[in-house]
């Protein structure tokens, strides 16, 4: 149902502009207005068909257990780059990066909408505040160690470390209810 919705949305959308393109100085609303209605009512299909998709159980649990561990890979890994980034060639950092961070960053960012019906907005507004600056920073690292400035890729590094547990903070309050 989801899918015919987005299909019958885009559809609606291209037709409408191909009968407002018909005639540069006429428009046809027999035609335009209609298809215009189904396009809109389609396009409300396809948000509550998604919204009742994102609350459902199943997904919930399965994106819950992903934010968890994407989160304590992201603090594992990062405590044991802060440990060892004066080791760690200012030019290589940028692999490092992302070596260490990509898939769990994007693990994350793909199940975070579920902290909205997990824990409720202003939670995942405070968990996603510290987890976006912490993701900047390491955006930060990974730009610094392109341009071969070391002391950015040391001090960034720090900081994200201090986001991210910051961020894993407000995870745990949210998980408690708090």
């Amino acid at each position: 149902m989801k899918n015919t919705a987005l299909i019958t949305v885009m559809a609606a959308f291209l037709a409408g502009a191909y009968l407002a393109s018909l005639d540069e100085k006429v428009m046809n609303w027999t035609y335009f207005v209609p298809v215009m209605l189904i396009g809109f009512v389609a396009a409300i299909v396809y948000k509550k068909e998604s919204n009742a998709a994102a609350k459902h159980g199943d997904l919930l649990k399965k994106n819950r257990e992903i934010l968890v561990v994407s989160l304590a890979n992201i603090l594992d890994n990062l405590k044991a780059l802060n440990g060892r980034k004066d080791k760690v060639p200012t030019y290589e950092m940028r692999f490092e990066i992302d070596r260490l961070f990509r898939e769990d960053l994007m693990n994350f960012a793909d199940a975070r909408d579920s902290m909205k019906h997990l824990f409720g907005i202003q939670s995942y507004a405070d968990v996603m505040s510290s987890f976006a600056a912490g993701e900047r920073y390491i955006n930060r690292v990974w730009s610094a160690s392109t341009d071969g400035y070391i002391d950015e890729v040391m001090m960034y590094v720090e900081k994200s470390l201090a986001q991210f547990e910051h961020a894993k903070e407000e995870f745990e309050a949210a998980s408690a209810g708090r």
